[in-house]
């Protein structure tokens, strides 16, 4: 996350742990922007702020008060900003899932193309995944399940771009209806139903700390619950019993 309070740390652990494939999160929810103010016109404020919701960045870009120029000159002022701090990128996607959204997803693939990266995330949910129980402690997550159903709506747009630029995606996503509740039962349960092919699993581990509560941020504690998960005993006997092979980005073609 080039604009990320922790970017230093995260090229710091990126560099020690060469074996990751290491994305760019891009950034045009949240946070300031890295572009040069000149090049990316109204995206940010005149303090340099990005829209602080997805709603207000729909909004811009159904008014037309942002071009896509301005967002390729802030894209691009991110992953160089990442490969000026020695990492290669090993494919790109979304910070809010933004790229949802077709003209986003445009102008990502403009500017991946420019580096050389090919690989995208797919971030719409398999159906049967996000209507289906994935949570971890009975809390309700029927306001994100319909998001996840209904952005498929804009899946072929993304696919027809993907296909244009020749990029590469996983072929199925899990994880997001579930954000804030992936406890080890409803990691189980997408291990036990994943299909055939490639699928990416989204997810947020982290340690609760003094830090982290005062980000403000809605994902605190949970992030603990999905540490405990994805270091669970037995979803990794789940995962060679039944013979998932785990990769990163940089092996999908």
């Amino acid at each position: 996350m080039a604009n990320g309070g922790a970017f230093d740390d995260a090229v710091e652990l990126a560099q020690a742990n060469p074996e990751l494939g290491v994305g760019v999160h891009l950034v045009l929810i949240g946070g300031r922007a890295l572009g040069p103010r000149e090049q990316i016109g109204r995206l940010a404020g005149t303090d340099g702020a990005l829209p602080k919701t997805v709603k207000s960045l729909i909004l811009k870009l159904s008014t037309g008060r942002i071009r896509a120029t301005e967002m390729e000159a802030e894209l691009r002022a991110q992953i160089e900003r990442v490969r000026a701090a020695g990492v290669t990128p090993t494919h790109v996607d979304s910070h809010k899932h933004a790229h949802l959204h077709p003209a986003v997803m445009k102008a990502i693939a403009h500017v991946a193309a420019e580096f050389g990266i090919q690989r995208v995330r797919m971030p719409f949910e398999d159906f049967s995944s996000a209507i289906g129980r994935s949570g971890t402690n009975g809390r309700k997550t029927t306001g994100r399940k319909a998001f996840a159903v209904g952005a498929r709506a804009t899946y072929p747009l993304f696919r027809r771009i993907v296909q244009k630029n020749r990029m590469r995606t996983p072929e199925h996503f899990f994880g997001f209806a579930a954000t804030g509740q992936l406890g080890r039962d409803g990691l189980l349960r997408i291990i036990r139903r994943l299909p055939d092919g490639t699928s990416e699993l989204v997810c947020h581990p982290g340690v609760m700390d003094a830090e982290l509560e005062g980000t403000g941020t809605r994902l605190r504690a949970e992030r603990e619950v999905e540490l405990a998960a994805l270091t669970d005993l037995d979803v990794k006997k789940e995962i060679l019993g039944r013979r998932v092979h785990l990769m990163s980005f940089r092996e999908l073609n």
